[in-house]
């Protein structure tokens, strides 16, 4: 009786989750509605003395925001536990979707002239920034009150069933929850602070005590004869279940699963994006046009830091290294000098003192605490406004704005080895996977690993992903040294 009443709570707390988030959608959609008629009447007319005369009611546009809605619906905004990331897109999606079925029916209808086209935009515009930010932030505040939260039963306390947990914990908009493992075979009792049960029995009081409904398989091996019985025996109370596959090093974003029937096969079908030439053209178009607009933008900065660096320390203004490019062709990448002239001495006396700084040095081929580095190095750096000149890289087709690092062809031939064909698939980025990702703090082997798996799963969509998260990363100065 008491399982049933908890069951009974649980959903009831998970009805309560989706309907708020619905209503709030809702409100935020029509206040923000309301808020482009404001704009277009109080604050447009401003600056914009020719407007035409504006006498539309909010009524005439409240189908707008029936629109809007019911596209997130069959996008699955209120079905789906999506990454922030992959939640940011779906959003993005919907007021996209939204503004083309609006003008269409407006088109076909012939009452476009009826509507200002002010207020649809200015909407659909404060749709794409106001609603990503508001909507997670909400779900973030009830799943800390324990509200549409999913408990998680992880099989098999392995690597992966490790992993997994560490992957559920960077992603929070998720609300996933892992509060068990189940293994007979470990000797652990307790991992990464969740406890691991091995007796058939306490397993399964423990999955109708808290409601498990989703289970995570970490390991095919673990899914054994005694716990197939179990699962099989319990098959309609998981509604949803991982399987976390061993097959690794293989691209991932856009694959699909083709299931054959007959057989009972399935396969994975897996797509290299970069090897489409359309695909590859549009990074590069991409690449010039943003760098360009970057330049015209920083031609100011371009002005002041050469002037700071002349005036704190002697030596060029701009550092040059050659670099690996795209099919191996070594190219000299720029950058605003942030060193004293006699660093490479420097570097060796600390090399020959420090045998903390050498195995760091060793490690991730870099200084925490850098005595080359000159003063105003230390905030060009912090900034990543030494790599400003990377942008005539773009221009000149050595670089792309987002890549794998530039390597030497020293680090080339000791850290990549054989990731080094992958490497030379495209050119490198001024800012990249391992950038947004710990940046210094990462091991080297970790930045070979990213660089190949941004190579693997390229897509238009994860290099916007990327732009984003490095002006957040640049902004806080994370990683940087």
């Amino acid at each position: 009786m008491s399982s049933f009443l908890n069951l009974g709570f649980l959903n009831f707390k998970k009805f309560f989750f989706n309907f708020f988030i619905i209503i709030f959608d809702l409100l935020l959609l029509l206040f923000l509605l309301y808020l482009s008629i404001v704009i277009r009447t109080k604050i447009v007319p401003l600056f914009f003395s020719d407007l035409p005369f504006f006498n539309h009611s909010f009524k005439k546009y409240l189908w707008l925001v029936g629109v809007h809605f019911g596209v997130m619906i069959y996008e699955g905004a209120y079905s789906k536990r999506l990454t922030f990331w992959d939640e940011v897109k779906l959003l993005w999606k919907s007021t996209f979707l939204t503004g083309v079925i609006v003008a269409v029916i407006l088109f076909v209808s012939k009452q476009a002239i009826e509507y200002s086209r002010l207020v649809v935009l200015t909407w659909l515009f404060l749709c794409f920034i106001v609603l990503p930010i508001l909507r997670m932030r909400l779900k973030g505040i009830l799943y800390k009150l324990g509200w549409g939260r999913e408990k998680v039963f992880i099989v098999g306390a392995t690597e992966n069933g490790t992993k997994f947990v560490k992957a559920i914990r960077a992603e929070p908009n998720l609300g996933y929850e892992v509060v068990g493992f189940i293994d007979d075979e470990t000797k652990h009792h307790e991992i990464e602070g969740i406890k691991v049960f091995k007796d058939k029995e306490g397993i399964k009081r423990y999955i109708q005590h808290f409601n498990i409904q989703t289970i995570v398989i970490s390991d095919s091996y673990k899914f054994n004869e005694k716990f197939l019985y179990f699962f099989n025996k319990n098959l309609t109370k998981f509604r949803k279940i991982f399987y976390i596959s061993e097959v690794k090093q293989i691209p991932v974003i856009g694959t699909e699963i083709r299931y054959f029937f007959k057989e009972d096969v399935f396969a994975l079908e897996l797509k290299n994006n970069l090897a489409n030439p359309f695909n590859y053209f549009v990074k590069r178009t991409i690449d010039y046009l943003f760098s360009l607009v970057l330049f015209i933008l920083a031609i100011p900065l371009f002005i002041f830091i050469p002037v700071i660096i002349k005036l704190t320390s002697k030596g060029p203004i701009i550092f040059s290294q050659e670099r690996i490019g795209k099919g191996g062709k070594p190219f000299k990448c720029y950058k605003f000098r942030t060193m004293y002239e006699d660093a490479e001495e420097k570097l060796k006396q600390v090399l020959e003192t420090n045998s903390g700084a050498k195995a760091e040095w060793e490690t991730k081929y870099k200084l925490t605490n850098d005595p080359r580095v000159t003063p105003i190095g230390k905030f060009l750096r912090k900034t990543s406004l030494d790599e400003l000149p990377q942008i005539f890289n773009v221009l000149k087709g050595e670089m792309s704005l987002i890549g794998p690092r530039p390597v030497t062809k020293e680090e080339l031939d000791k850290y990549y080895q054989e990731n080094a064909e992958f490497y030379c698939l495209i050119p490198p980025g001024i800012t990249g996977l391992w950038q947004v990702s710990g940046r210094s703090n990462l091991t080297y082997e970790e930045r070979v690993s990213l660089d190949c798996w941004y190579i693997r799963n390229w897509s238009l969509w994860l290099d916007l992903v990327i732009l984003l998260k490095t002006v957040k990363v640049v902004l806080k100065g994370e990683g940087a040294c």
